[in-house]
């Protein structure tokens, strides 16, 4: 699991509740289509799960 994954923001958070947008600010990600880069590990993804509405992960 020595991977990278990317994960782009597609949905705004302005209107989700206070724990989505703050999945969203842990990944790093700020505005809408911006890509961060993560380790490929668990915790990562288990972020994007709470969050798929929101997100779209890159492999």
């Amino acid at each position: 699991m020595d991977g990278k994954i990317k994960i782009k923001l597609v949905r705004s958070p302005i209107c989700a509740p206070e724990k989505h947008k703050r999945v969203v600010r842990g990944l790093g990600l700020r505005k809408l289509n911006q890509v961060v880069e993560r380790p490929d590990s668990p915790v990562f993804r288990g972020m994007a799960k709470k969050v798929p509405h929101l997100l779209k992960v890159l492999e």
